[in-house]
């Protein structure tokens, strides 16, 4: 079946993308969330699309899902109770942790410490030693460990690591141990380091491993559920969930290594920007995605999205790739509030999320909200949004923003004004964290902004940024859910492997990459992707002699057949100069080889809009009054499904959809481009 479904569940919306990969033809949904239970969202999206699209559910051969299932279990600490088992004499692994203390200076008088996945009276010793070259130094005491893991099940465990001390060289004793946990308690699922993370650093893979462990369960269990759903509605659909990385896993691996998936949900984003550029002739961009409960921001070079060893969810950081997305609690429904104390105006965190939502809602929110400030700037409908589901109550959003006025003895309109600077400015410090402090200058990309509330404030972060064009692509609330649609299957092997470069060779290195490649690929063999499909790239990760810093790079086989080690050794040099103004004339040392093997991505392109001249009257809506730059002023309101390729929109003006709305202000114009975006860019005036 040619139709392909992606879902994306947030906060406060599920959005859904459908895709007939013959024709190209694309519906979308965007349904509220069901935080109880995202996957009714998801179901309740589905049966949507298929209505507006006059499908049945079992036309759809393929579900691709981002979740953020995962990443809610570690922030609400909702997760699995964890036993782990270590090596005899590193039983305090994760309370020892690293010497980091968040928060500067001052850091060690406020910083409370979260508690480890896995209590310490759930830590037990396994009596075993093996070495660093995998040698066997004491061979495993089966009898002790029995007595442990009796111990381990008679406090009612629900998940179980094991951790050994060097075991990334040698698993023989965790194989051993996952084994004999399976006889004495056969119902409790076990996470081994050495089939998570086979890589050095005891701590990093500890906690890796307990993460992965911590999730398991309930996201096994949500995997599960959904399947059946799926396939009750659907018949044999396949479903798929979109990595952290941006690639996708089998619902089996999904459930097997959910650790892989704890930043599944802004991936998406940045897998649906990337596919957006691409057709529209971008290759340098930042993405902004602001949905109603947070904003994600991105940096991709060269049609690549940066990549990171490392996932950070809350104060847990684990050993996982990821793109490397930047999270700031800024969205739609991040409530305003002046504390008596300082009476400063902030905004967020907390956010007034799906239930009750935004006070414009009229779901019996209270709370003054970003939504709110913007309902009273004038930036949205004055009656509804998602194509007239959703009704607006703009007195409701003007009494809740209110508040913030009589506590800063402001106009309503200032006030609102306000909360606006004020979250824009929080996105532009994360914009920041992903392009300045990385070594990027932001003028030399364009700025994407795309979910419910990114084109609000995409026209207002361009210019703090210098970023331009801004774009706004077609369906910009459900670009998550399209790159959950285009993306392509992804698995990846590594291995540590501590060499000099004196002391290895290019041939070794290559061996070993290749070997992993085959260990990569054999998810995508089981998933039935051609070899033909597969696309295969390798990645090693550096460090100068005695140094403890690592930075990774991509290596290229042929390069280093060709070139020697020096191939990716210059690309080390230079990463460590773009981020810290020099290089060191001493020894290299590899420290990780990767493989990372991937499938054909979906075939669809984005579909192409009618042609016409500059002018846009044609879809003039109304004309609204509007508070910009500190003034009133009229704004004219278009309905973007009019636009056509060439129309240019000059702003004050506000332009809606289906999904979302976008702001062009004063003194700026937006060019329509033959795919229907919106290339937003500051006026220049003729002297």
């Amino acid at each position: 079946m040619p139709y392909t479904l992606g879902v994306d569940v947030g906060g406060t919306f599920t959005d859904i993308f459908l895709v007939n990969e013959d024709d190209g033809k694309i519906f979308t949904a965007k349904v509220p969330s069901t935080p109880h239970d995202s996957s009714i969202g998801v179901l309740n999206g589905i049966e949507k699309v298929c209505a507006n699209s006059g499908l049945s559910a079992r036309d759809i051969g393929h579900v691709m899902h981002g979740t953020t299932v995962a990443t809610n279990t570690v922030l609400t600490g909702s997760g699995a109770l964890v036993g782990l088992v270590t090596t005899k004499g590193f039983r305090q692994v994760l309370q020892i942790a690293r010497s980091y203390v968040p928060g500067g200076l001052g850091g060690w008088v406020i910083y409370n410490k979260s508690e480890p996945m896995a209590p310490l009276e759930l830590t037990v010793e396994a009596d075993e030693r093996v070495a660093a070259d995998g040698a066997i130094v004491r061979p495993l005491n089966e009898e002790s460990l029995r007595e442990r893991l009796e111990f381990l099940k008679g406090r009612g465990i629900e998940a179980l690591t094991v951790c050994l001390i060097n075991s990334f060289a040698n698993g023989a004793h965790e194989h051993r141990i996952r084994d004999i946990a399976a006889e004495v308690m056969p119902e409790i699922p076990v996470s081994l380091s050495f089939d998570v993370i086979p890589e050095m650093q005891e701590y990093e893979r500890a906690v890796t491993t307990v993460a992965n462990s911590y999730v398991r369960p309930k996201v096994q269990t949500y995997i599960q559920n959904l399947t059946r759903e799926l396939q009750l509605r659907m018949g044999n659909v396949k479903l798929h969930v979109l990595r952290s990385d941006g690639g996708l896993a089998s619902s089996a691996s999904a459930a097997e290594y959910p650790v892989n998936m704890l930043m599944s949900g802004p991936a998406g984003g940045v897998a649906g920007a990337l596919w957006i550029a691409k057709q529209a002739g971008y290759t340098n961009l930042l993405t902004l995605d602001m949905g109603g409960t947070s904003t994600d921001v991105a940096l991709i070079q060269n049609a690549e999205a940066q990549i990171r060893r490392e996932t950070t969810v809350g104060d847990v950081t684990v050993r996982a790739s990821s793109i490397d997305v930047r999270t700031v609690g800024a969205g739609g429904g991040s409530i305003a509030h002046v504390p008596e104390l300082t009476g400063a105006l902030r905004v967020g965190p907390q956010s007034a999320g799906a239930e009750p939502g935004p006070a414009a809602y009229g779901n019996g929110g209270l709370e003054p909200t970003v939504t709110d400030a913007n309902m009273v700037l004038g930036y949205l409908p004055k009656s509804a949004l998602l194509g007239g589901d959703m009704q607006l109550d703009g007195d409701a959003a003007a009494r809740a923003v209110q508040k913030v006025a009589t506590a800063m003895n402001l106009s309503l309109d200032k006030a609102a004004a306000g909360i606006v600077d004020i979250v824009n400015e929080n996105m532009f410090g994360a914009l920041r964290l992903v392009s300045i402090e990385q070594g990027y200058d932001p003028r030399d990309f364009a700025l994407m902004a795309f979910g419910g509330a990114g084109p609000l404030h995409a026209n207002a972060l361009g210019r703090l940024m210098s970023s331009w064009p801004v774009i706004i692509p077609p369906g910009p609330g459900v670009l998550c859910a399209s790159g959950d649609a285009t993306t392509r299957i992804r698995d990846e092997a590594s291995r540590t492997f501590i060499r000099r470069f004196r002391d290895t060779s290019a041939a070794e290195v290559v061996a070993i990459l290749r070997e992993l490649a085959e260990s990569a690929a054999t998810s995508l063999n089981s998933e039935d992707v051609a070899r033909a499909d597969q696309r295969v790239t390798y990645q090693a990760d550096l460090r100068y002699h005695g140094q403890g810093l690592l930075l990774t790079v991509n290596a290229d086989v042929e390069a280093i057949v060709a070139q020697g080690l020096d191939a990716i050794g210059s690309q080390f040099d230079e990463r460590h100069k773009q981020l810290f103004t020099f290089a060191l004339d001493v020894d290299k040392e590899v420290v990780n080889l990767r493989a990372v093997v991937e499938g054909r991505e979906t075939r669809v392109s984005a579909p192409r809009i009618e042609k016409s001249d500059s002018d846009p009257s044609a879809a003039i809506l109304a004309k609204q009054t509007v508070f910009m730059d500190g003034k009133h002023c009229e704004a004219t309101v278009f309905a973007r499904a009019k636009l056509k390729s060439g129309n240019q929109i000059i702003g004050p003006a506000i332009i809606t959809e289906m999904d979302s709305t976008s702001v062009i202000l004063v003194g700026h114009v937006g060019d329509i481009d033959d795919f229907g975006n919106i290339l937003i860019r500051p006026i220049v005036r003729s002297s």
